[in-house]
Formats: structure tokens, C-alpha cells, sequence
């Protein structure tokens, strides 16, 4: 008798200790997927907004390492979102305004077009209109973040399998006549106007055009962003080579000019959800860097008092622009190490090649 009721309270101890060698993880995983999300205008600030409007909780919270990134231009000290997108996406300063090209206009490749020559699927979800300078800094080179239409032209021709957001006018509505949805459907895309016609996109390439320029602000909007980044990562989880998936919070940016903290943290924690779609693949994955940043600070938002019970707070702003702080960096996965300390908003794309192990 004494010996099965041995055995059977060692019974838990060697089922852990087998269970726990079988789903170790690797001690140097490969690094396989990316997916870049970037709050646009989020500081430190701004992330604690959501915080304490969520009343002490972010998913964020779920990141291994943390670091800092500086974020001026070539000609400011205060970035814009063209040269802050430029800087991370291609890894070099250019002038504000100007998308994925040097000072000199001399086009940079991107670290989504890298990916896409490597072989590995890309995409990008955003809130704004997709030809808006952060994606528009991934996918295209011009002189001009007004350049819309150029810029959506430039995004028909490229290697890009998913691209969910707005601008729909810029594909459809163009001054030269053409409509680029039509181009891209003949080349194997599904373009989907509506979240139910993204949801029913089960493979192969997607175009979703979700409204005419921007979509409407959180939470008019419903469960796009998060509902957009977990379709994304299951259309583009299909190449068993890899992905890269840039993700925008793109109004996160614009309670910031706005001078508004209930919509900063609205908008905070719909970004926020989507970094949990992000961190629940990663961590299922195992060979998927998540990484989280900004391309600048916007408001210079201070938050004077809170309370994390009620999830209220009392704020202030020192102005309706961009100033020129550090944002925060978040990492998770294999390579999360690699993105800790202080460092330059042009020392993204090297670090991510490397994990990727791709030769620039």
C-alpha cells in the first residue's frame, strides 16, 4: 500500500519534469517570423495612459527586455512619421517628409522588401490610410508624404502578400484613371472592402481597403486592428520560410495632437490588443520576434495624477506637435535581447536582418 501511494505522489513529479524536457524551448531559437508594431506618437506616456485606463493591465506588460530609441531626422530634432518610419524601416536619416529615400532622394530598401527578396511572406495592418508615411515608409521611395498616389502605386508593384487598412480613394479614385485594385486582383489578390470579407480570406494574397482614406478612431472602428493583425499573421504563417508583419496604431498619434488623453488611451489599448494577438502567436510559435516601438512622442504628454482603481487620470500637454524624447522599445522572443540599452532608430533594420540572418 505505502508503495502506490509513493508512486502516485511521484507520479506528478516525473510527468513535469518529462513534460518540461519535451517543451523546452531551444537555447538559441531561429529567429522565422517578425512583427514590427509601432505606436505612432506613443512615449512612455502614452503606454502608461492605457495602463491606467485599464486599471493597472496592459499586454505589453508580457515583454522579455526593454530599451530606448532616438528618433531625430536628418534636418530636425523633432521627426516627422515619413523620416521616423524611414529611419526604422530602411536604417537611415533622411529629412522629414521623405519616405524611403536618403536626404538626396537616392531610394533605401526596406526591411520589408528585404524580407520579401528573402523569400519570406510580408504584410502590414494599420488604421490610417495604407499610403500614409509609416507603412508608406516600407513599401515605397519618394520625395513627398503627400504623394499618395505614387505611393500607392508604388505598393501594387511591390512583394507585399497582406496590406489591411484605408486609402481606398488612392487605389480606385486616382487622377490618371487607373485603378489599381483591378491590377492587383489580376495579379492573385483578394481585395476586401469590409472585416467580413478580410475574415473570410483564408490564403493566398489580400488587399483590404476598409474605407476611403482613414478609418474612423477607437472604438467606432469595432475590433479591426487586433481582428486584422491575427488574420494577417494566419494568411502569412503559411510560408514555412517566414514572415514579417508591420503593424501600425497609427491614432495613437493623433490624441496626441489633439491635446486628448481619453482618446490617447482609447486608442493605446486597441494597440495594445493587437500586441496580444502578436505575443499569443510568438509565444505558440517560438520562432517569432515580436518587437514594439514608435516613431516618435506626441504632446509631450505628462499624466499629473491617476488613479489605476477608477482608471482615471489627470493630465497635461506641452504642445499639439511632436517633440524629440526617446520612445520606449519593447521585445519579445527569440533575438528580444538584442534590443535593449539606448539606441538609434536606424539600428532596426540591421538587428533584424542579423536575426533574420539575412546578408544586406
Amino acid at each position: 500500500m505505502y508503495q502506490k501511494i509513493k508512486s502516485f505522489l511521484y507520479l506528478p513529479v516525473i510527468l513535469f519534469l518529462f513534460w518540461g524536457c519535451t517543451t523546452a524551448p531551444e537555447k538559441d531559437p531561429h529567429v522565422r517570423n517578425v512583427i514590427l508594431l509601432i505606436g505612432d506618437g506613443m512615449g512612455l506616456t502614452q503606454m502608461y495612459a492605457g495602463y491606467t485606463a485599464n486599471k493597472g493591465s496592459l499586454a505589453l506588460e508580457r515583454s522579455q527586455y526593454v530599451g530606448l530609441a532616438t528618433t531625430f531626422s536628418a534636418n530636425r530634432y523633432n521627426t516627422d512619421s515619413a523620416a521616423g518610419g524611414t529611419a526604422i524601416a530602411c536604417g537611415v536619416k533622411t529629412n522629414n517628409g521623405m519616405l524611403g529615400v536618403t536626404p538626396d532622394t537616392i531610394p533605401v530598401k526596406s526591411m520589408l522588401e528585404y524580407a520579401a527578396d528573402f523569400g519570406l511572406s510580408t504584410g502590414m495592418v494599420v488604421t490610417c490610410e495604407l499610403t500614409h508615411a509609416t507603412p508608406a515608409a516600407f513599401v515605397s521611395h519618394v520625395g513627398k508624404r503627400t504623394e499618395n498616389e505614387k505611393i500607392a502605386l508604388q505598393l501594387s508593384h511591390s512583394k507585399i502578400n497582406v496590406a489591411i487598412g484605408g486609402g481606398r480613394k488612392y487605389f480606385e479614385e486616382r487622377t490618371d484613371a487607373k485603378n489599381l485594385t483591378d491590377s492587383m486582383r489580376a495579379k492573385g489578390f483578394h481585395v476586401a472592402y469590409s472585416m467580413d470579407e478580410v475574415k473570410a480570406v483564408q490564403e493566398g494574397n489580400l488587399l483590404g481597403l476598409l474605407a476611403d482614406v482613414a478609418q474612423e478612431r477607437y472604438p467606432a472602428r469595432g475590433e479591426m486592428l487586433p481582428e486584422s493583425v491575427a488574420k494577417a499573421i494566419n494568411i502569412l504563417n503559411k510560408n514555412k520560410k517566414g514572415f514579417f508583419l508591420m503593424v501600425e496604431g497609427s491614432f495613437i498619434d493623433s490624441g496626441g495632437h489633439a491635446n486628448d488623453h481619453e482618446f490617447v488611451a482609447n486608442e493605446m489599448l486597441d494597440f495594445d490588443r493587437a500586441v496580444k494577438a502578436a505575443l499569443d502567436f510568438a509565444e505558440l510559435d517560438g520562432h517569432t520576434l515580436v518587437i514594439v516601438t514608435a516613431d516618435h512622442e506626441t504632446g509631450g504628454m505628462t499624466i499629473n495624477s491617476g488613479d489605476l482603481e477608477t482608471g482615471s487620470m489627470a493630465t497635461s500637454f506641452s504642445t499639439k506637435g511632436h517633440t524629440g524624447v526617446p520612445v520606449p522599445v519593447y521585445a519579445f522572443g527569440p533575438g528580444a535581447e538584442t534590443f535593449t540599452g539606448i539606441f538609434d532608430n536606424t539600428d532596426f533594420l540591421p538587428k533584424v536582418l542579423k536575426l533574420y540572418g539575412i546578408n544586406p
